[in-house]
């Protein structure tokens, strides 16, 4: 069995369903843990490892104690989740719900931004829709367009 590097996490109210994968995409993990083994599993895993989970009000919280701990945490929005879900006889159940995340976690588009680059990227659209409302809007035609 080879190193983990990405972990699909989903959380639950007493338990958290782990799926966990090496870098050729074999499952290395894949198991329920109490809610109090959690941290310790994680303290287990290599630094830098990805651990994906749903968008969730949980999921703030145990990103930002995983991070903590120098892993890399990704949260994805469920409806970007949902793609991956396997459907049929399994249905939809903590464990399968782990797997796409596992999967999820992989797609680009799905990383989050951090509070930086969110607040960069609105002041500039903000001064970039601004500008451009003053130069659109010339109800008595003074501004000279080429």
């Amino acid at each position: 069995m080879g190193e983990i590097t990405r972990v699909g996490v989903d959380l639950a109210k007493r338990v958290i369903q782990v799926h966990a994968v090496d870098a050729t995409g074999r499952v290395v993990v894949a198991k329920q843990l109490q809610r109090a083994g959690f941290t310790a599993w994680c303290a287990q895993l290599p630094p830098g490892c990805l651990v994906a989970m749903e968008a969730c009000s949980g999921s703030h919280h145990w990103g930002r104690r995983l991070q903590a701990m120098g892993l890399q945490v990704k949260l994805i929005a469920p409806h970007f989740v949902s793609p991956y879900r396997l459907s049929g006889k399994t249905g939809k159940n903590d464990a399968a719900d782990a797997a796409a995340i596992c999967e999820a976690g992989l797609a680009p588009q799905h990383a989050l931004r951090s509070r930086q680059e969110r607040r960069a990227a609105k002041h500039d659209g903000a001064a970039e829709s601004s500008r451009l409302a003053m130069t659109a809007f010339d109800p008595f035609g003074d501004i000279r367009r080429d």
